[in-house]
């Protein structure tokens, strides 16, 4: 490891203005996770110049299973990533080496554990999702390349972004990720649309397969060139079931995953309930979800961008400077989500009528994105009260907030709204459960502020 990379990474972490750590961090990893809502809204878009409500419900019933990947994902990226950033807070780079090692081999493993789970069970799998007999084959279809294929490249793609991410090299993640996603857009209207491929869904789910092969070619590349200047470290030489490692990465990584898994019940949940209303329902829901996902994976960006930043100070116990990451970064993002909730909700049907052109699904889809985007500013908050628990090891509160949101909060609220406004009742179940939880993640922040300040 160079003397020179060293003082770089302490420099960010330890010496560099507050706010301009957080852009540095922050700004490419918001770049990073917009790409995976890129990728979504990639699809949907090129899916809906087909007009096909088929198609585009096949790809909205698809989701809760690719959104289960962040089960995997948060295991082994979260979890990995905050020990990794405290182990450097600590100086203990031994820790840091086998620490990602662990956290790679042990992704690609469950990676392949989910392709054959859901290559024996499919029939389950479709049956679980909602899906009806005029949508069942372009969803299996679509699945195939996403999942059956694709579970392994899209997994690993966005653990290698949270490894080499926290180290401090947040633009090398945004670049790996981005470089997927601009080849999904290339490939997407050659395999979907019928000038090329005509594939329609299943076109999209190839175009997201080869992409995913893509980026994950991009970090293996990366973490060559850079070979013993980095802490990312993929030997195999490396890998160890030592009992510390393992218990702090599960710490944090298991509660982040059965958060994901949580949301994946909800969704699926809404899911069911919308497609009793028909596959034009479910088109509406699907893309006023990935429209709304936009501004929400801002919010998650930056949460997940400070980790790293908070985790090191929380480790190194200068805890002024990680109170200060954190305050700055919810300015930053109740701002900007009051903002654009305002935009969806006086411009929702222009938003979905980029998507399609259908009517009844412009109609149903408008409702459905105004009672969604006014949960936004509230979740910028509950996201960055889950990532500071994350960051600093405090596992069980980020699974604490993830029960209450949807076991507590959002699914009993789908099934009363539902009963009480039926069908557009659904689309407010989230801003429920997000504006009590906020009122929450306020509160004990401001617990863990004060105890924190104390230590220092």
């Amino acid at each position: 490891m160079q003397n020179r990379e060293d003082i770089k990474k302490i420099y960010l972490f330890e010496k560099m203005p507050v706010p301009k750590s957080v852009m540095l961090l922050g700004v490419p990893t918001i770049i990073s996770s917009l790409v995976m809502v890129i990728y979504s809204l990639a699809d949907t878009w090129f899916v809906g110049l087909t007009n096909d409500p088929v198609q585009n419900a096949a790809v909205a019933l698809a989701a809760p299973v690719l959104l289960a990947f962040n089960a995997v994902n948060n295991l082994f990226g979260v979890g990995t990533s905050s020990m990794m950033s405290r182990a450097l807070g600590r100086k203990d780079y031994d820790t840091v080496y086998k620490s990602s090692a662990f956290g790679f081999y042990c992704s690609l493993f469950f990676a392949l554990v989910f392709s054959s789970v859901y290559i024996v069970f499919r029939s389950q799998f479709l049956d679980i999702l909602g899906v009806k007999p005029d949508t069942l084959n372009a969803t299996a279809k679509y699945l195939k390349w996403t999942v059956a294929l694709g579970a392994a490249p899209a997994i690993l793609n966005v653990v290698f972004a949270y490894l080499v991410r926290a180290e401090g090299s947040a633009f090398h993640a945004s670049i790996g990720t981005m470089s997927g996603c601009i080849l999904n857009i290339i490939l997407d209207p050659i395999f979907v649309l019928p000038f090329g491929l005509g594939l329609g869904a299943e076109g999209a789910g190839l175009a997201t397969f080869i992409s995913n092969c893509a980026a994950c070619l991009y970090f293996l590349i990366l973490l060559f060139i850079k070979r013993g200047r980095t802490y990312v470290c993929i030997r195999p030489s490396m890998f160890r079931f030592k009992k510390e490692i393992i218990l702090g990465i599960c710490g944090v990584g298991i509660p982040a995953s059965i958060q994901n898994l949580l949301n994946v019940t909800g969704m699926t949940i809404l899911n069911n309930f919308t497609a009793s209303y028909g596959a034009d329902a479910v088109a509406a829901m699907g893309i006023a979800n990935r429209i709304n996902l936009v501004p929400m994976y801002i919010a998650l960006g930056l949460s997940q961008g400070i980790m790293p930043l908070v985790s090191y100070n929380y480790a190194n116990r200068t805890h002024k400077r990680a109170k200060y990451a954190i305050t700055f970064s919810a300015k930053i993002a109740v701002g900007m989500l009051a903002f654009v909730t305002l935009v969806f909700y006086m411009f929702a049907s222009v938003f979905m009528g980029m998507f399609i052109d259908n009517g009844q699904i412009i109609s149903y889809g408008s409702q459905f994105l105004r009672g969604l985007c006014l949960s936004l500013p509230f979740m910028g908050l509950d996201f960055l009260a889950v990532a500071v628990f994350q960051a600093c090891g405090i596992g069980r509160l980020s699974l604490l907030f993830a029960i209450l949101r949807k076991i507590v909060f959002e699914i009993p609220f789908l099934f009363i709204l539902n009963f009480l406004f039926p069908m557009y009742g659904l689309a407010y179940a989230q801003f429920s459960a997000e504006l009590i939880l906020s009122a929450a993640a306020v509160l004990v922040l401001k617990r863990i502020f004060n105890t924190l300040m104390k230590e220092g």
